[in-house]
């Protein structure tokens, strides 16, 4: 059943058209993920499917009830409201008697009549409203959530703030949810926590995000914005990835072809005398015509240039961790953690939010001293940091001066390159570079965050964060880029997919202090840690009665035939075997270079080890 349509929905900024008479229709129940590079005009979109923005032309047609709600891309950075005043906002007027009421019940009202009459008001002006249900399904939401009703939204860190919007946007029960970029600053466990609600969810869902797991856990339709048209595509992320190609493949032989009739027809106006006679004028128009469609043309958007200046190789030992202790406000962040980190080693460190994952970078990289243990860092480190805060960059200033502080060149791996090309090569136009940075979106700053990092010279790179805000495609040049980087990589990242793809060990902080290594990336941290899981239950079981399982053992044992006596004295040496195989296995996994290999390779590698660990 359609819930809302739109029918030739025409909108553009200045000469540039974010959307050219588009067609769009939703079905309740789908959950649809629009897809497009940054800048396009996704969160557009949603704010003119939500009416907050008027269209130059077209139609936005609704169903009479439909309910919608908008969790919006960016975060308060900061407020004096509480997480119960932020989820009531989504009822309107009503939410704001409830946050009143809410706030009025936590005073102590005692021999203070102005108080007593303003609460009895407003909990009057509930009654008429009927709104006490509905208070109901306030603290319903902050329940399922697990939020802190009574904590200030500016006091909350990033993943709780984001729960929050979510908990507002949820709490009046839409029909239609509009959710852009919904994972940001949410921790591994929230993103999975998210998918599992959203796939519980009712009602019908569009959503904007980086994250490729996500999208492949939760999505069954995709809709691409590209240069202002949109375009539909029924099936999973591999099916929409290979049509996207075969689209822009087909437009690519079909431009080539216009443009060789138009060169053809441009020299034929050349021949001069000719071409002017009355009998070849419907020539001429055509010509014209021709001209005037290439002129509309609008080009695909190139793909973002990544290099990094590589300096001169560390020294062999990057860092090394011994028996590290860390504690905050009485709080254990790092217990008794050892690492020892070459050079070459790509190392991906998860946890919750707030566990320590940048407090680690800190003590690795020398910047945080620890409580007890030993750090000894590495020579000739020439370190880049991306920070997930974006600090290094000056909001006040513009594009070009952050990069080149004024200059109109910069060095680029050893060469002087102008600011206007580099900057072209981050997808910032010529027109866009004396734009103060606090005005562009989440993925600008992003890119020009990688762009600064990029103009240094590094053998080490930590990356906090790096993929927020990021399109795909860009992602996965990230992605190329960082597994040809011959320097040591520090990654902090949720990107499940992202880490998979590029880290040769994960660092992960599973709670009370306890920090862990293990080989590989995500996937392969989740396999390891269910069979140690499944090993420590094992040990811990004990038979409910020693002497009855004593006597079936004897039992059993007196009962082996000869051929079984014969597999029992030959099960050490299969077990040492199958020991050495692992152990082997395990060694080529833990060198650099075992990720750099193409993924079928990678994939049969640990297909094998986990199979003779099954054995």
């Amino acid at each position: 059943m359609s819930i809302l349509s739109l029918q030739k929905v025409s909108l553009a900024f200045g000469h540039l058209p974010i959307l050219h008479e588009v067609n769009l229709e939703l079905q309740k129940g789908e959950r649809i993920c629009l897809v497009g590079r940054n800048g396009t005009g996704k969160s557009t979109l949603f704010k003119v499917i939500g009416e907050t923005i008027s269209i130059d032309d077209g139609n936005v047609w609704k169903s009479e009830t439909l309910k919608l709600a908008y969790l919006e891309q960016d975060v308060p950075s900061s407020s004096d409201q509480t997480v119960f005043e932020i989820v009531a906002a989504g009822l309107g007027k009503l939410g704001n008697l409830l946050s009143q009421f809410h706030t009025l019940a936590q005073q102590n009202m005692e021999n203070n009549e102005g108080l007593l009459d303003e609460f009895a008001e407003v909990q009057h002006e509930i009654e008429v409203l009927d709104g006490w249900n509905l208070s109901q399904k306030v603290e319903s939401i902050i329940s399922r959530l697990s939020l802190p009703a009574d904590k200030k939204i500016g006091d909350c860190s990033g993943g709780l703030k984001r729960k929050t919007l979510l908990a507002q946007a949820l709490v009046s029960e839409p029909d239609l949810l509009l959710l852009d970029e919904p994972t940001n600053h949410m921790d591994i466990d929230a993103i999975n926590w998210l998918e599992e609600f959203l796939l519980r969810f009712k009602g019908t869902i569009i959503f904007i995000t980086h994250d490729r797991t996500f999208v492949r856990h939760l999505s069954t339709r995709f809709i691409e914005l590209d240069r202002g048209n949109l375009a539909s595509f029924n099936g999973n992320f591999s099916y929409y990835q290979e049509k996207k190609a075969e689209m822009l493949n087909a437009e690519v032989k079909t431009n080539a072809r216009f443009d060789k009739k138009l060169a053809e027809q441009e020299v034929w106006i050349r021949q001069g005398i000719k071409a002017r006679r009355t009998r070849n004028e419907g020539r001429v128009r055509e010509l014209k015509a021709m001209r005037e469609q290439r002129a509309a043309r609008i080009s695909t958007v190139s793909k973002v240039k990544l290099n990094i200046d590589s300096a001169e190789a560390s020294g062999k030992l990057v860092a090394d961790l011994s028996r590290v202790n860390f504690n905050y406000d009485q709080h254990c962040i790092i217990k008794n953690f050892s690492t020892r980190i070459l050079r070459g080693d790509r190392i991906g460190i998860i946890g919750p939010n707030g566990s320590g994952k940048t407090t680690l970078l800190n003590i690795i990289l020398g910047q945080l001293k620890p409580e007890n243990g030993k750090v000894d860092l590495g020579t000739k480190l020439d370190i880049a940091y991306f920070d997930q805060q974006r600090n290094q960059l000056d909001l006040e200033k513009t594009v070009k001066d952050n990069i080149s502080d004024g200059n109109d060149y910069v060095d680029v791996k050893g060469k002087s390159k102008h600011v206007i090309g580099y900057l072209r090569d981050f997808l910032f136009p010529p027109e866009k570079i004396d734009t103060p940075v606090r005005v562009l979106s989440g993925g600008e700053k992003n890119r020009l965050l990688l762009a600064r990092l990029f103009t240094k010279k590094c053998n080490l790179l930590v990356l906090d964060e790096p993929t927020n805000d990021l399109d795909v495609d860009t992602l996965e040049l990230l992605e190329d880029l960082l597994s040809d980087f011959e320097g040591t990589l520090l990654l902090v990242s949720h990107d499940r997919t992202f880490l998979d793809n590029i880290v040769t060990s994960t660092i992960v902080f599973e709670g009370d202090g306890h920090v862990d290594e293990y080989v590989g990336g995500y996937q392969d941290y989740l396999r390891q840690k269910s069979n140690r899981d499944s090993l420590e239950k094992a040990k811990t079981e004990k038979p409910n009665n020693t002497g009855s399982t004593q006597e079936n053992k004897s039992k059993s044992k007196a009962k082996l035939s000869y051929k079984e006596n014969r597999e029992l004295q030959s099960l050490p040496a299969k077990i040492e075997k199958s020991e050495s195989i692992i152990s082997s296995i395990e060694q080529k996994i833990s060198e650099a270079a075992f990720y750099q290999q193409d993924k079928d390779t990678i994939a049969k590698t640990l297909a094998e080890l986990e199979s003779q660990r099954e054995t």
